[in-house]
């Protein structure tokens, strides 16, 4: 891609400028006019403004990574292309700019997420066709691209947290979205909620990076008159690690992306956010916003790589999301629900890739995802319009012959997230799964390497997933027709509600070619999107790793940070290109290259026998009798969310209603107001008995007081 891209010409500087803000400033404007005219406007001109607002932006896109691909190198060997708008706020030495970074990081992000965000605005069209909302929907969708673009080139942590909180309250109106059903509102507002507990994290974590370098800027910046290196540069000076704020800073980082990235604890709200339209479940919860996680790790790799504590933690909690959430999508029957607990595991996978130091093959699983699960999505939410809004999958079964092209596209989705060879799925997987066991940037647990414990939890986690997404495969697509039967299920789900939630009784249908034709763009993404990253060992030059590079920290052998400590000194005067170097510096030790190379591919060769028998496995259990009971607590999430309810709402809502509404609401403040006003009526009520209205009593009152004047007088007088 990048080598095609590099054949275009180089545009201008200026021109460059007026599209690094047209790609954020497009899908904006469409959003004011479809917010504020959709509804007059009618369902063709409103898709027309929402996809050509995206197309504007993917196009530009493109054109700046191709002028990135052309830039310069600086003189830390890194292609980088900054533009200052404006200063938006100067408060003493605080200093924080409207400002983008196109760099190789954000480069790559705004490739997928203008490209597969084009795909599902157009599948959205033929999705959304007839819904009362049509302009609400697409106004919101347009406003997510804006800030979630604004997101990944912000300059700065608080530029950065804009977007963050902007997806963030996109994603709440879109969840919520069918207004009139109840399990959207609830699950919006438990989304907000849970993501503004990772928000605080994120919140004190800027705080404490200002505190500790001056400045929350990624690159250097010209503050009071003199240059201030960026946070990311200067996290090489001295006293800093020493004294634990790193970690601190790495893991209050690392608690917003549980939140953002749904990982445990706070992972519990994007299995719900199921409950909006099936593109936004795509766009959204699968191939952009929640990847914003893992995008503010690698962002800040250069604070994380010094903190062994932080990476042991970030590898640990990934490791446990991935096969915690695969186990729960083993026994979902909600065929949107199994690519939910899908996308909590995968982002488990490239958590775990950050904390064993290899971020680039994280975000080289972010950008397969985002092909393969919008995909699946896109495809279940084929399935589920051909099915008159049924999602689930118990009363499915012989789709194949009703909707062929969803059947083909779904199928190398399928393969691509089991980890078939020479999909994009097995590239980044098979890199993740290498990273970990390779690492040495992780402790030992009683003698073993953490990193080889984790590496068999992820090829677990692998297993399981070829194993589930062929028992959703077999469900839906395989065996005997169950639609229209009856299973004696409650389940809870939300359809895309163009028949409010009616379950019709004819026979499924293949969907037109406005949502057609992007599965199979994508399926043709998912099919040869991972050559970009393919490993020496396997005869390619991982030219993706190669390009992130420079971007990215390297972590250093476990233990080494202390050993390799620098000398004190001033943290805000040191040369940027010299603590580059010591960021990236000491990588992990590596071994004999010919024993990496055969320890990979036989590493490579036991994942592509995993995925097999995964798929195997999953035939075998499931092709005979799909409808075969799942162990009960699966089905039942573990019963996590009965859990929080006793533990943590249920014990807010009594101490918010017993303890702060009637004792510190009713009882103090409304007692301190109404007992101020009682006080003062009551006085007042004593003084009214002056006003008799008689003049005889005021005569008598002024009487009185002049003797008592005179009186007081005279006494002086006479001592």
């Amino acid at each position: 891609m990048a080598k095609a891209l590099s054949q275009l010409p180089p545009p201008d500087h200026q021109l460059l400028v007026l599209m690094l803000k047209w790609i954020t400033l497009a899908p904006l404007i469409g959003a004011i006019i479809n917010g504020l005219f959709g509804k007059r406007l009618g369902e063709k001109v409103v898709g027309a403004i929402a996809c050509g607002s995206v197309a504007v932006s993917a196009v530009l896109a493109f054109l700046s990574f191709n002028q990135l691909i052309h830039a310069p190198k600086d003189a830390n060997d890194v292609r980088r292309i900054t533009e200052h708008f404006f200063t938006w706020i100067s408060v003493g030495n605080f200093q924080a700019d409207f400002a983008y970074l196109l760099d190789p990081l954000s480069g790559i992000y705004i490739l997928f997420i203008t490209g597969v965000g084009l795909l599902i605005h157009i599948y959205a069209v033929g999705y959304m066709h007839g819904d009362p909302g049509f302009y609400r929907f697409f106004a919101y969708l347009n406003l997510f691209m804006f800030m979630m673009l604004t997101l990944v080139l912000g300059d700065n942590l608080l530029l950065l947290f804009v977007g963050w909180e902007g997806v963030g309250l996109c994603s709440y109106l879109l969840i919520g979205f069918f207004t009139k059903w109840n399990v959207a509102g609830d699950a919006s507002k438990k989304a907000f909620i849970v993501n503004r507990i990772g928000d605080f994290g994120f919140m004190i974590a800027t705080f404490l990076v200002f505190t500790t370098f001056g400045t929350i800027s990624f690159v250097t910046k010209n503050i009071g008159g003199h240059e201030v290196a960026s946070f990311l540069t200067q996290v090489s000076a001295p006293t800093i690690a020493a004294g634990g704020v790193l970690t601190a800073i790495a893991l209050l980082l690392f608690v917003g992306a549980t939140g953002k990235s749904a990982q445990i604890p706070l992972f519990v709200w994007l299995p719900d956010a199921m409950a909006g339209p099936t593109p936004v479940s795509a766009l959204i919860h699968a191939a952009t916003m929640v990847t914003a996680g893992v995008y503010l790790t690698a962002r800040c790799s250069a604070v994380v790589v010094k903190s062994p504590t932080a990476m042991t933690v970030i590898a640990i909690i990934g490791a446990a999301t991935a096969i915690f959430a695969a186990t729960i999508g083993l026994a979902q029957n909600d065929i949107k629900k199994v690519l939910a607990y899908s996308t909590v595991s995968q982002l488990g996978y490239m958590f775990l890739a950050c904390g064993v130091g290899a971020f680039a093959a994280g975000i080289f699983h972010v950008m397969t995802h985002a092909f393969f699960k919008a995909l699946l999505f896109l495809g279940a939410g084929s399935v589920i319009h051909g099915a008159h809004d049924e999602q689930d999958m118990r009363k499915m079964g012989g789709f194949r012959k009703y909707m062929p092209f969803t059947f083909g596209t779904m199928f190398v989705g399928w393969l691509a997230i089991s980890g078939f060879p020479l999909l994009s799925g097995f590239f980044s997987k098979d890199e993740i799964l290498w990273k970990t066991w390779s690492t040495e940037a992780l402790p030992h647990v009683w003698g073993f390497p953490l990193s080889k414990i984790l590496w068999g939890i992820a090829a677990l986690t692998a297993l399981l997933t070829a194993i589930y997404m062929t028992r959703m495969m077999v469900m839906t697509f395989w065996g005997e027709e169950r639609f229209g039967k009856s299973h004696g299920d409650d389940h809870g789900h939300a359809s895309h509600g163009h028949d409010d939630h009616g379950h019709g009784h004819g026979k499924p249908h293949e969907s037109g070619w406005l949502m057609v034709g992007p599965l199979v763009v994508l399926a043709v993404l998912s099919l040869f999107g991972g050559f970009v990253g393919v490993p020496a060992a396997m005869g390619g030059s991982n030219h993706f790793e190669h390009f992130l590079e420079p971007v990215i920290a390297h972590a250093q052998p476990h233990g080494a940070a202390a050993a390799h400590a620098p000398a004190a000194g001033d943290a805000h005067g040191a040369a940027p290109a010299e603590q580059h170097a010591a960021t990236t510096a000491a990588p992990a030790v590596k071994v004999e290259e010919h024993h990496d190379t055969t320890t990979e591919l036989a590493l490579a060769g036991f994942s592509i026998l995993l995925g097999l028998i995964g798929i195997g496995v999953g035939f075998a259990v499931f092709g005979k009798n799909p409808l075969k009971p799942m162990p009960k607590l699966l089905e039942d999430k573990y019963k996590i969310d009965e859990l929080y309810d006793e533990v943590v709402v249920h014990p807010i809502e009594t101490l918010s209603r017993e303890g702060l509404w009637k004792i510190v609401d009713v009882k103090i403040i409304d007692g301190v107001v109404n007992g101020t006003a009682k006080l003062f009526g009551g006085v007042s009520g004593v003084l009214r008995y002056t006003q008799t209205g008689f003049a005889r009593n005021y005569a008598a009152v002024i009487l009185v007081g002049a003797i008592a004047i005179i009186g007081y007088f005279g006494y002086i007088a006479l001592r």
